[in-house]
């Protein structure tokens, strides 16, 4: 009976299931859960494995570990689901197991799409080789039918798939492929095809042989063939063009999505499926560079191969020594470089020996120790490689010169060298406080970019900034693992009972504790969660809520809002790339440098203040996030109109608290879109961005939010968002509707960007709704799409509001927040170009009295929206000034100014007043 492992999840594991693998938080430093097979159980190291059965004790385990998209390329891959093999195995901690998965080959998923929709499933199609960085096909091998049928049988009873290259797929699953000459099977590096009768050749066979392959684009005919079509070409027979079609290929056809079954049985089937392993792999090489022959050995290597690089191609091809000399001295010439008084460099009398320690008698080993540890009173030099390493050399070089131990001297930190004119120091010398410091700043700026490092320090070389590199970043390490040393055995001594916990559980360090207040999620900015999870570096905040947490651990896919870079705190940066195995790979948190204890610190510069911001939850300085001084409110000064000199920075006042000191507009503070509740909730909470509010034309006052994300709802002055107008214009029905999020009937509503809900703006800002802007293309040019250019994309600007379940990857949103490199906000630019009154053609309550006209007058006529062109002239009095101009009765092409047209009203009794204000030009062409 197999062995079986209960894990802490509950799941019951054995060998060549699938699971999730990752080490605690601390070590995995937010990276998701690596999925990986499990090969075998290992008993502890050093034991041996139990002869009973029952009682093996098993504290490690080896996996074949599987790779995401992700983690090898920096191509975006929308499917989560989708895992990369590999041929790579890890002996790891069993307690590193966390809970138990499904993972299978594409095609033996009948249903993708269901699929992909049940947790814990995964597939590949797809193999990456961790040694030479590349990916290859994988197809089951019983779709393999171009080979011998003993080395198909072969293959069949080993493996359940086979890997190969792209290129190689459709010769491998077409038909057996025969020699057309002598009836044998052709192998695919040593054959050629015809492209006018389709057979098949060995290159050995064909007359002459062929010595290589056509190059790429190029074709190849038989000898029967090439002479039947030189005689069609004699002969002027006319040749119908032939049809191109696409090549016949066996390869298994791509399977549609489909509609997903609801087959329980077959799903369990398909988890369930037996695989065939040989020596625990279930697949081997079998691509461009392998011979078919090898396969049968079953020792032979399954990994993937990549070409050789020996020949002409890759290797120069050097002349004998003796004919460089002689061509060197008859042409007067200097010698070659590696030729010096007529010895090659490279042989045995050129070689420069480094050690002779391992042809030494124990004695000699013991009495040059005691020499070596009196060469030095100090005991960094005992333990530096640098030092230890000359000092070995010059004990080797006084053993072959026949001289004693004691002539060995160590104060010169210089050598002399073959081959080399001056004397070359076997250590570096000592870093300058100064050096340090521009070392370590360097490190800030730039990482391991350790070129552009040296550029900062300027007095070093890149190869002493290279070596300095590696010993600064061991003192690091030394300095974090003596403080958690520390913290380990202060936690020691608090503990009153000694515990021991066998399984590591998936808790630990990854949860929250406790309920935070006004915590959101980093990635879909949701406020409600029952549990909270740590989340990875580079998001707004440091949690996740529940389901965001589950999709990044188990499927490394978090629907993020866009952040802007240059306002994430120091140290978020996003993490990189991890190589080789998931586990093993360095940390991608970087070490804060600090300064050093031998030299003078250099000057700390203090930090910017940094505010958060409650409409994008993310920090910024102080001035470009502004906190009001009296309520405390904060915000980006471009998400509210705001512009405050810098000396008023400091004091500056939110609409509101400045409207309490000039009660210039309203007291009563609630929003005119927003539903009349009991609580204040609306304007008196200070910890949400639905404190922001601007005056309306009629001394109201409404939310930003509700005004901008109202289409109809217009800006005074559209610098500093006052003056919100239009707000009569909104339809009567969005006013009647009833709020899917609170229920509530009073308020305008609008509508969601992705379905047909409708709710308040501020009811969605509550819920964690997502907020943008997204930038469409402008396809037919209508009056109405006006373009703008917002950070290099150029189109119609939309403002989208969609419910929190929505695929946010499915649109490019800018947050309100984001900003350009003039420092102009997507809010900014939006109303900047949508929300602008037209203040140029009327006044504020001419605008008003029209819009009221418009909604008790809805059928009429001869009131016209104001022209665009600022030129026209009274057609009466020819004057070009009028608060707005209204297009004649009679001549649709002239104008009326406001005065004139209200005069000529009144029919058959404005005749008398018509004939004294009419112009002669107009009254001649009346006559006429």
């Amino acid at each position: 009976m197999a062995a079986q492992i209960t894990l802490k999840s509950g799941d019951k594991v054995k060998v060549n299931d699938h699971v999730y693998c990752s080490p605690p938080w601390s070590v995995r430093d937010g990276t998701p859960y690596s999925v990986a097979r499990i090969m075998e159980f290992l008993p502890p190291e050093g034991t041996a494995k139990g002869k009973g059965k029952g009682k093996e004790t098993y504290t490690r385990v080896r996996l074949a570990w599987y790779y995401r998209p992700s983690d090898v390329s920096d191509r975006p891959v929308a499917d989560s689901r989708l895992l990369l093999a590999a041929i790579y195995s890890e002996v790891c901690d069993i307690n590193q197991l966390r809970s138990k998965c499904f993972v299978i080959h594409r095609d033996k998923i009948s249903d993708l799409a269901g699929w992909k929709k049940r947790p814990d499933r995964f597939y590949f199609n797809r193999l990456f080789d961790p040694y030479i960085k590349k990916e290859f096909e994988v197809i089951q091998a019983a779709d393999v039918r171009n080979l011998p049928d003993h080395i198909r049988q072969v293959l069949l009873s080993r493996y359940e798939y086979v890997v190969a290259e792209k290129d190689v797929v459709p010769d491998l699953t077409d038909t057996l492929r025969l020699c057309a000459t002598c009836s044998v099977w052709c192998a695919n590096p040593d054959t050629v095809g015809c492209d006018r009768c389709k057979k098949f050749f060995h290159m050995r066979c064909v007359q002459p042989p062929l010595l290589a392959k056509p190059s790429r684009g190029y074709g190849w005919t038989c000898a029967p063939c090439s002479k039947r079509h030189e005689e069609e070409v004699d002969s002027h027979e006319v040749r119908h063009p032939t049809p191109v079609t696409k090549p016949k290929s066996n390869a298994p056809a791509p399977r549609g999505r489909g509609r997903p079954r609801k087959d329980r049985t077959l799903a369990e089937k398909e988890e369930n499926v037996d695989i065939k392993y040989f020596k625990m792999w279930p697949f081997r090489y079998f691509g461009q560079y392998t011979v078919a022959e090898d396969t049968l050995d079953p020792d032979d290597l399954i990994f993937p191969r990549a070409a050789t690089r020996v020949g002409p191609k890759f290797q120069a091809g050097i002349p004998p020594l003796s004919a460089i000399v002689s061509s060197s001295i008859s042409d007067d010439a200097l010698p070659p470089k590696n030729v010096v008084d007529g010895i090659q460099r490279g042989g045995d009398d050129t070689v420069e020996v480094l050690s002779i320690i391992n042809n030494l008698t124990d004695e000699e080993v013991a009495e040059l120790e005691e020499w070596k540890s009196a060469l030095t009173r100090s005991s960094e030099d005992l333990h530096s490689v640098d030092w230890l390493t000359e000092a070995l050399r010059r004990f080797s070089q006084a053993h072959l010169m026949n001289r004693g131990w004691s002539t060995v001297d160590m104060s010169v930190p210089t050598r002399a060298e073959k081959w080399k004119k001056g004397e070359t120091r076997y250590t570096d010398r000592e870093w300058t406080a100064e050096e340090v410091a521009a070392f370590e700043d360097g490190i800030l700026l730039h990482g391991p970019e350790l070129r552009a490092v040296r550029d900062e320090v300027g007095t070093r070389t890149v190869p002493e900034v290279v070596r300095f590199y590696g010993h600064w970043k061991n003192s690091k390490l030394k300095e974090e693992h003596i403080r958690t040393r520390e913290r380990a055995a202060v936690v020691k001594e608090d503990e009153e009972e000694p515990t021991v916990d066998v399984h590591m559980s998936d808790d630990e360090g990854s949860i929250v504790r406790g309920s935070r207040a006004n915590s959101s999620c980093g990635a879909c900015r949701t406020r409600e969660s029952d549990t909270w999870w740590r989340a990875p570096k580079g998001l707004a905040t440091h949690i996740l809520c529940e389901t965001c947490g589950t999709n990044w651990r188990k499927y490394a896919d978090l629907n993020v809002r866009p952040v802007r870079e240059e306002i994430l705190p120091p140290g978020r940066k996003t993490a990189e790339k991890r190589e080789g195995t998931p586990l093993s790979a360095p940390s991608a948190k970087r070490l804060r440098a600090s300064t050093t204890t031998n030299g003078t610190p250099p000057p700390v510069t203090p930090a910017a203040p940094q505010l958060r911001c409650l409409a994008c939850q993310k920090t910024g300085p102080t001035g470009r996030v502004l906190k009001c001084s009296q309520c405390h409110f904060r915000a980006h000064a471009g998400a509210c109109g705001i512009s405050v000199d810098k000396t008023a920075v400091d004091s500056w006042l939110c609409d509101l608290c400045d409207n309490e000191k000039t009660q210039e507009v309203s007291l009563n503070t609630d929003c005119v879109l927003c539903p009349r509740r009991k609580s204040k909730m609306s304007s008196k909470d200070t910890d949400s961005f639905l404190r922001a509010a601007k005056p309306t034309e009629g001394q109201g006052w409404v939310h930003v939010l509700c005004a901008v994300f109202s289409p109809e709802v217009t800006f005074s002055d559209v610098e500093h968002l006052r003056l919100a107008e239009g707000i009569s214009t909104i339809p009567r029905a969005r006013w009647l509707a009833r709020c899917t999020l609170c229920g509530e009937a009073g308020g305008a509503v609008i509508r969601c960007s992705d379905c047909i809900r409708e709710y308040h703006v501020s009811c969605a800002w509550r819920n964690g709704h997502q907020f943008g802007f997204e930038m469409q293309l402008v396809r037919n040019h209508r009056r109405e799409a006006i373009a703008t250019t917002f950070k290099g994309e150029t189109g119609n600007m939309i403002p989208i509001v969609c419910c929190q379940e929505h695929d946010a990857s499915k649109r490019v949103l800018f947050d309100m927040c984001e900003a350009d490199e003039t420092g102009e906000t997507a809010l900014q630019a939006y109303c900047r170009t949508y929300k602008r009154a037209p203040v140029s053609q009327a006044h504020a309550l001419l605008r008003k009295a029209r819009r009221l006209d418009g909604l008790l007058n809805p059928h009429r006529l001869d009131v016209l929206d104001p022209p665009t062109e600022p030129d026209h002239q009274c057609d009466v009095c020819t004057t070009q000034y009028s608060p707005c101009f209204y297009r004649s009765r009679y001549y649709p092409d002239r104008w009326h100014c406001h005065k004139c047209h209200w005069s000529l009203q009144g029919g058959d009794a404005g005749m008398e007043e018509w004939s004294e204000l009419v112009s002669p030009r107009a009254s001649r062409a009346m006559q006429e």
